[in-house]
């Protein structure tokens, strides 16, 4: 996204929609509540780090809003990817339809909604893209809506995403912060309204110049719970960093997925830092996976 936006006031570098980096077998997340530290283990091998204090860049909105604090201890992963011991992905309420075990196994059991996001085949830059909800642990998901039709980059999907691969990274993030051009829609999200910071297209008219009106930071090589623009790259600069759920702009995307602006719109007013959302996205055999697929 660094081609398609600029800062407002300075917060370091900027960064591009779909810029990537290189992703290990698996994913370490570090959560640091006020006095105490959480290991999440997820999808995609980024390194994050949760700040469950508010930021005072990221509106009144954000202030008001709830930052979720650390997800409960997950299961660990050896390098070959398959689960040894943990608290998380016992699928108690059962596998959400479509996700295969390896997916679901890194779902924390606090976690109440998740997206998921399906490619045909790593070459896809097109994608189906299906809410979820359970009332607790035991409860089996549900859907919510209809099914949405939603983008990815136009390279496909990767394992292993490195800066400027126009690839979206396979894998299961957390969801903890919302921002946009336009004013918070009603979001329970921590929102940050900056229209100056989220600009998009090179003219008046330009397709690209919507895709920011509203984003919803995917917890790739950032630091969750954080606004959309912090610049902080857990895992440096080489493993890219500002993939989020955009709005379409009828073209692939540098990474992100986008959605159109109503589904958009669906997504910020359902979500909620509760209930510790989640978001699973990959080509199809990725996410259907059981055991690692690479």
């Amino acid at each position: 996204m660094s081609t398609h936006r600029r800062s407002g006031r300075s917060l370091g570098r900027r960064r591009g929609d779909g810029g990537g980096g290189r992703v290990p077998a698996q994913s370490i997340a570090i959560g640091l509540a006020a006095v105490s530290a959480t290991l999440v283990v997820g999808a995609a091998g980024a390194i994050h780090v949760v700040d469950s204090g508010a930021d005072p860049e990221i509106s009144a909105a954000a202030a008001r809003s709830e930052v979720p604090s650390a997800i409960p201890a997950p299961a660990a992963y050896g390098a070959s990817g398959l689960k040894e011991e943990g608290t998380i992905g016992d699928m108690a309420g059962g596998a959400i339809p479509g996700v295969g075990d390896l997916m679901m196994s890194r779902i924390p059991s606090s976690t109440r909604q998740a997206i998921v996001v399906t490619g045909a085949d790593e070459s896809a830059t097109v994608n189906q893209v299906v809410l979820w909800q359970r009332t607790d642990e035991d409860s089996p998901w549900a859907p919510v809506g209809a099914q949405i039709a939603g983008r990815n980059g136009a390279n496909g999907w990767t394992h292993d995403h490195v800066e400027g691969d126009l690839r979206s990274p396979i894998g299961v993030f957390s969801l903890t912060a919302a921002g946009g051009r336009y004013p918070d829609p009603g979001t329970a999200l921590p929102y940050e309204y900056r229209p100056s910071f989220y600009q998009a297209g090179s003219y008046d008219g330009d397709p690209m110049g919507e895709a920011f009106n509203y984003v919803v930071a995917i917890d790739y090589n950032r630091l969750p719970g954080h606004p959309p623009s912090d610049p902080t790259r857990p895992l440096g600069g080489s493993a890219g960093g500002d993939i989020w759920l955009h709005v379409d702009h009828n073209t692939p995307t540098r990474g992100c997925v986008s959605l159109p602006q109503a589904s958009m719109e669906t997504v910020l007013h359902w979500l909620t830092p509760s209930s510790h959302p989640m978001i699973i996205m990959g080509d199809r055999a990725s996410v259907e996976a059981s055991t690692d697929v690479r």
